[in-house]
């Protein structure tokens, strides 16, 4: 059976993550700007409250949040970021994308499934893009055989789990998957949201840097079955 079956995880016991969620939401909530959270979710295209942090701030205050904790574990990492992704606020979120991005090296291929449900609950390109290129990215590469998984996120109805399998090579370079990118990519050529043409193009952007040869040839035979935004996007740095 896939380790990405459908299941909503619970959070485990963590004395770790008791204390970073309670240093979290009292260091974030004491920093909140209303007016500038209702520019945010406006900008957001109201996916999600926001508690009106800029990054700059987030960052100073995550420091503070973190300071002089222990390394986490896979069962501290799932509880923080499943407690966090309970809680409204979207940068809540982006405080557990940052820490499993962080920490992701040390956590098992059974962490997927916990991916799984942050790319699918709330999910919008800010959380699912960092999320699919340094988390479930690292996963993979670390366990190949997950490659299976992409496999069947490439299919799913979810769009979002389309776009993470199609933008999860994205750090791969001279390590990526060929066979997998191109055909991914054409496999979804045709799909109806912007979100995963834009998508599409984008990966092949990427490996470009990588292979502009292989990009341009593949973008040349198979130009009528992508969508004109892809094609721009794929070829946006490397000319036709």
């Amino acid at each position: 059976m896939s380790v990405t079956a459908r299941w909503i995880p619970d959070a485990p016991h963590s004395s770790l993550a008791d204390t970073v969620l309670e240093r979290l939401t009292g260091e974030y909530a004491a920093a909140a700007d209303a007016e500038r959270a209702a520019g945010m979710r406006a900008y957001m295209k109201d996916a999600a409250p926001f508690l009106g942090l800029t990054s700059p701030v987030r960052r100073s205050l995550t420091r503070v949040v973190l300071a002089g904790l222990p390394r986490p574990d896979e069962s501290d990492c799932t509880a923080v970021a499943l407690r966090c992704w309970r809680l409204p606020e979207r940068e809540y979120h982006y405080f557990a994308v940052d820490y499993l991005r962080r920490h992701v090296t040390h956590c098992s291929s059974g962490f997927l499934p916990v991916v799984r449900h942050l790319l699918t609950t709330v999910p919008w390109w800010d959380t699912v893009d960092l999320l699919a290129a340094h988390v479930v990215g690292g996963l993979v590469a670390a366990d190949r055989g997950l490659a299976r998984d992409m496999d069947a996120w490439i299919e799913d109805e979810d769009l979002w789990l389309v776009r993470a399998a199609l933008l999860h090579q994205l750090r791969y370079k001279e390590h990526t998957d060929t066979d997998r990118l191109f055909g991914y990519c054409l496999h979804q050529a045709g799909h109806g949201d912007f979100f995963v043409r834009k998508a599409v193009g984008w990966c092949l952007r990427e490996y470009a840097k990588t292979d502009p040869d292989a990009v341009r040839a593949f973008v040349a035979e198979h130009r009528t079955r992508l969508a004109p935004l892809s094609v721009r996007e794929a070829l946006r740095t490397v000319g036709p």
